[in-house]
């Protein structure tokens, strides 16, 4: 009898991880590889940007399974892999090495990169991006030391975290953010103002509406950051976070429909009938939303591995989840569901400056998207509002004396 064709899965981060898990927990007992280019074994990304790189968190909390968990369930897991090309047609896996893996189904979780912007200096020593596990290594070490002039480039979520690390740990931080606000395309103006005034309550000088033109540098290290608008801000660590690119590059090799990411349906199939994506790299189509989704969060890696795997194993697969992200920084914790726009009405239940309330964002009426910033057990309620898409009494929803739940009907 001829051995059975393995699941093979290209990107070793939680989605592949979980998607390997779900094979076995749902039954399939068939060759599974799992490879990375990564060499450590799969991890989350949230505490390399959260707890470990507070200190408040060990490093060995970040990896998804123990290390025996692999060969104790029969998972291949392959580290420090690069996978040269796809041949779809003879359903194999090219590897650096030469090496050629066939598959009868494989799934890509290959994720994101840092964008890195084309600056004057960008390659200088002091310069850091935030992704990898090897990343948050050397970027605590830089930042445990305190007392470094630390400038971060971009206030989106990556930026505005690393900022409330570093200042935790004692250093002088400047955001740059070319932005009306931090998180503007996130959040819109009124609630990216929230976290401006949370960095610069916690002695973060941010600076909204202008860029960075040049990272200046003495002997090969960082000294200093010009912006758009002439200033010079000294600098002995530069930290860049304006975002990330899928990688595509395998899949668009390959002949894949690429878009804004791996181009998948509601069940994460990819154009070729048995390649799958899921996670940061899958442009997925979400029928609650209408269209190609592409979320860059934990939960969408945590979620769509597990869902990809069982679509592989042909159960009837609809992904159709609310994004959801969360974030930490110092004393504001919070969650959010849904997709706002910057231009979107936006109205509260509670007050801001209590430091506790639920922000929602409105679109003719209806919920599109909500915010629960240090008030908790009701995210819930927020997807069922906006998954509802019926118009909403706006007295009844910013009235804390209502519950959530009665809005839903």
């Amino acid at each position: 009898m001829a051995a059975a064709a393995a699941y093979v899965i290209v990107g070793a981060g939680l989605a592949g991880a979980k998607a390997a898990e779900t094979l076995r927990s749902e039954g399939f007992d068939g060759p599974v590889v799992l490879l990375g280019d990564d060499p450590e074994r799969p991890y989350e990304r949230p505490p390399l940007s959260k707890g470990y790189l507070l200190g408040s968190a060990e490093r060995d909390g970040a990896f998804v399974h123990d290390a025996g968990w692999y060969a104790g369930h029969d998972v291949e897991l392959r580290t420090g892999v690069r996978v040269a090309s796809l041949d779809l047609a003879a359903h194999a896996v090219v590897l650096a090495s030469g090496e050629r893996l066939t598959w009868a189904r494989l799934l890509l979780t290959t994720g994101a990169a840092p964008r890195r912007p084309d600056l004057p200096g960008a390659d200088l020593g002091g310069v850091r991006y935030l992704r990898t596990l090897a990343d948050s290594d050397a970027l605590r070490a830089d930042l445990t030391a305190g007392g470094r002039r630390v400038v971060v480039v971009g206030a989106g979520w990556i930026g505005l975290e690393v900022a409330a690390a570093a200042r935790t740990h004692g250093n002088d931080v400047t955001v740059v953010e070319p932005r009306p606000t931090p998180l503007h395309e996130a959040l819109g103006p009124t609630m990216g103002e929230v976290f401006a005034r949370l960095h610069r309550n916690h002695g973060v000088d941010v600076r909204t509406g202008t860029g960075v033109r040049e990272i200046a540098g003495a002997d090969g290290g960082v000294r200093a950051v010009r912006t758009d608008d002439g200033q010079e801000l000294p600098a002995d660590l530069v930290v860049v976070g304006v975002g990330v690119v899928p990688n595509t590059a395998l899949a668009e090799a390959a002949g894949l429909d690429v878009g804004d990411g791996v181009v998948v349906d509601a069940a994460l199939r990819t154009s070729h009938r048995d390649v799958h994506a899921a996670g940061d790299v899958a442009a997925v189509w979400n029928p609650y939303a209408g269209r190609h989704l592409r979320v860059e969060h934990w939960a969408n890696a945590l979620n769509g591995g597990p869902a990809a795997a069982r679509s592989m194993l042909g159960q009837p697969v609809t992904y159709d989840r609310v994004p959801y992200f969360f974030t930490d920084q110092y004393e504001l914790g919070m969650e959010y569901s849904g997709l706002g726009r910057p231009d979107d009405d936006v109205v509260v239940r509670g007050r801001v400056d209590d430091g506790e309330f639920v922000a929602f964002w409105l679109r003719d009426g209806r919920v599109v998207a909500g915010m629960n910033v240090n008030v908790w057990g009701v995210t819930d309620e927020i997807q069922g509002l906006v998954r509802s898409d019926r118009p909403v009494d706006v007295d009844r929803l910013t009235d804390p004396d209502v519950a959530l739940g009665s809005l839903l009907g």
